[in-house]
């Protein structure tokens, strides 16, 4: 990971924190996205908020996905307010990873306590060229 994403990462993490703390779980999860929004913002970070992305196969458009939040056009953050993160949660980050042909990405779960912060990094191999 470049030392770039990295402080953008520690930023992003230590606003999920700040939320985490103010909130506490049991919350939806829009209200957490929503909140993370405004802790990024008032933290100066460059992001976009429920992003959509449409999905090809053979070319041809087979559905499209939405993103919690994109920061700085490289790192996915993906909110979570659930008991526990299974792999198809993992399973569905890569595959966030994969359309937007990025390398990283957070997955926040905001229902446990203490906050759930995963890294997610792509298969380099299954990366969408």
């Amino acid at each position: 990971m470049s030392l770039e994403l990295r402080e953008t990462s520690g930023k992003v993490i230590g606003c999920a924190i700040a939320v985490h703390r103010e909130l506490g779980p049991g919350f939806m999860e829009g209200i957490y996205v929503r909140a993370l929004a405004i802790e990024l913002r008032h933290a100066g970070i460059r992001f976009r908020c429920q992003v959509d992305h449409e999905v090809a196969y053979r070319r041809q458009e087979v559905g499209s996905l939405k993103l919690d939040l994109l920061v700085d056009d490289c790192l996915i953050v993906e909110v979570k307010a659930i008991a526990d993160l299974a792999d198809i949660h993992f399973a569905q980050t890569r595959s966030f990873l994969k359309a937007f042909d990025l390398k990283h990405a957070l997955l926040l779960n905001f229902a446990t306590m203490p906050l759930t912060i995963k890294r997610v990094i792509a298969d380099q191999g299954a990366r969408a060229r």
